[in-house]
């Protein structure tokens, strides 16, 4: 099926279904969002907006993940949506797709493995006391360097070593979060009541006054608590990066996406209200930032704050590695069809088949983008990680509007749309219309400020407090378009298909100097790029 797409087997296809669920699974990493972003939620709407919130947004994030699903089990490969987007669409909006892409992908491995970092620091010091005086942004940051580099390093390996580690943080989060649950159930002395949990309402960003009842409050602070559930139940796109490296993964890597948010969806609901009940003083929990580990502080005493803390801080790693291993495979199928500078370098493979420079370049543009996270920032006397935030909302804006661009060319194929063997039926009708709604509407609250002290006109604004989240997503559009005009039309093809290549030869700068050498003064593509072969129509899948 990939030679019928128009590439030839690279990668080791060494994974089974349950690897590709797997490392889905650990990419959205319910020991990871909801521990190092549960401030969001608890900053913009308090209780309420999180026992509500997260199923609610979880159900439309279900209906994303399924359109996503039919996609990939027509078209399973490693690039995925931009992939998607040229077959579906045109050049352009390939080219703009997969940016957008690698954009969020890259945003989401920065931001987990800074939360990684500061769980590391918090778990150091809740066991070694003299390991720091107070919290520090540089040691922090420090860390997060430290963990990218072991990332990077693990990432080195074998792509079947890096499928048992997901395995492996499979069985983690299952008994880790389990074990989680159940030390927030039985140790607390006190839990809160089912009213606060599902009614009590907080307002911590400054604006409006603090108010919790007035329209300000209903239609600018408390959408930003979507951003809890719409950072941590996203990167499932990396079934469709790995699917050049699952054995059926036609079938395989559709499920692996709508199972991972289903069971992480529930997971993390259960999780999420473990913390609501175990809060002991909520205005403790204000005053620290809306941090879960004042919740936890409140609620737990030696040893088992720690056993959770270390339990949510290997979780966050194995999430790190996961996502390292989505994004370098993302970047190496978009260098592959010539999209990226220096493509021979991004789809160079070491001797175990494995991407080494596109490895380093996602550790490098990772640190350069969390470089903000280096300045203090208080919101109402409380430390909120600000750029962190920003680093979230880039992650989710960058992938979220990947998703949408190749789901809304699907629905506007209609039956013309050759299904996979895993399909929607007449269903995509509807839930393709949502899909797009849903991440238009999330994108628009991504860019909103998250404090009083990040709003323009606001006499109390300051750079530090701004939501940098426009300024990049906008300056990559602009810098997209802007090289699109002057170059980029006339060189990007889409998918390049590789099927006929000689042994050794497949990147996309490879692939220009094999055809320079047989037709010097000719471009490989320009007025003859055929159309891949469409998957031949399987049996109706159980959506038909």
């Amino acid at each position: 099926m990939l030679a019928e797409l128009g590439y030839k087997a690279e990668l080791d296809r060494s994974w089974s279904g349950f690897h590709n669920f797997a490392i889905s699974f650990s990419v959205i990493s319910i020991l990871s969002g909801p521990f190092i972003s549960f401030f969001i939620g608890w900053n913009n709407g308090g209780p309420m907006a999180i026992s509500w919130g997260w199923p609610i947004v979880s159900a439309l994030i279900l209906i994303v993940g399924l359109c996503m699903g039919e996609l990939v089990s027509a078209m399973p490969t490693s690039g995925g949506m931009y992939f998607w987007a040229a077959k579906l669409g045109s050049l352009r909006s390939s080219y703009f797709t997969g940016w957008l892409d690698f954009l969020g992908l890259l945003a989401i491995v920065a931001a987990v493995s800074y939360g990684a970092a500061s769980f590391i620091d918090i778990t150091i010091s809740a066991y070694s006391p003299t390991w720091a005086a107070g919290y520090s942004l540089t040691r922090v940051f420090l860390i997060f360097i430290g963990v990218l580099v072991i990332v990077t390093l693990l990432s080195i390996f074998s792509s079947h070593l890096l499928a048992i580690f997901n395995s492996i943080s499979v069985w983690w989060h299952v008994v880790g979060v389990a074990a989680v649950i159940a030390i927030l159930i039985f140790i607390p002395d006190h839990h809160a009541s089912v009213s606060d949990v599902f009614t009590q309402r907080i307002n911590n960003t400054g604006m409006f006054g603090g108010s919790t009842s007035n329209l300000g409050f209903l239609f600018l602070v408390l959408p930003l608590s979507m951003i809890l559930p719409q950072f941590t139940v996203t990167g499932y796109d990396a079934s469709c990066h790995m699917s050049e490296e699952t054995v059926g993964a036609a079938g395989s890597a559709a499920k692996g996406i709508w199972q991972a948010i289903l069971y992480s969806a529930i997971g993390g609901w259960i999780l999420l209200l473990s913390f609501l009940f175990a809060v002991q003083d909520p205005a403790a929990v204000s005053a620290g930032g809306g941090s879960v580990v004042t919740v936890l502080n409140q609620a737990l005493g030696a040893p088992w704050l720690g056993i959770v803390l270390v339990i949510s801080t290997v979780g966050q790693c194995f999430c790190a590695m996961a996502c390292m291993t989505s994004t370098t495979r993302m970047l190496f199928a978009f260098s592959r069809d010539g999209a990226v500078p220096g493509a021979r370098f991004w789809t160079r493979l070491n001797s175990r088949n494995v991407p080494l420079y596109s490895v380093a370049l996602v550790a490098v543009l990772a640190v350069v983008l969390t470089l903000p996270a280096l300045v203090e920032v208080d919101v109402n006397g409380a430390p909120v990680p600000v750029a962190f935030n920003a680093v979230v909302s880039i992650g989710v804006v960058g992938l979220y509007l990947a998703f949408a661009i190749p789901i809304y060319q699907r629905w506007r194929k209609g039956s013309a749309f050759k299904t996979g063997s895993w399909n929607l039926g007449r269903k995509y009708k509807w839930l393709c219309a949502i899909a797009v709604v849903e991440i238009g509407i999330t994108t628009v609250i991504a860019m909103l400020p998250t404090s009083s002290g990040g709003v323009p006109w606001n006499e109390s604004f300051e750079w530090k407090y701004l939501n940098y989240t426009p300024l990049v997503v906008g300056g990559t559009l602009l810098a997209l378009r802007l090289a699109w005009q002057v170059r980029v039309k006339h060189t990007y093809t889409g998918p390049r298909s590789t099927i006929n290549l000689p042994a050794g030869v497949g990147s996309a700068d490879e692939l220009e100097i094999e055809y320079e050498e047989h037709h010097p003064g000719h471009h490989p593509h320009h007025g003859s790029h055929p159309e891949a072969p469409a998957a031949a129509k399987a049996p109706a899948g159980p959506w038909e």
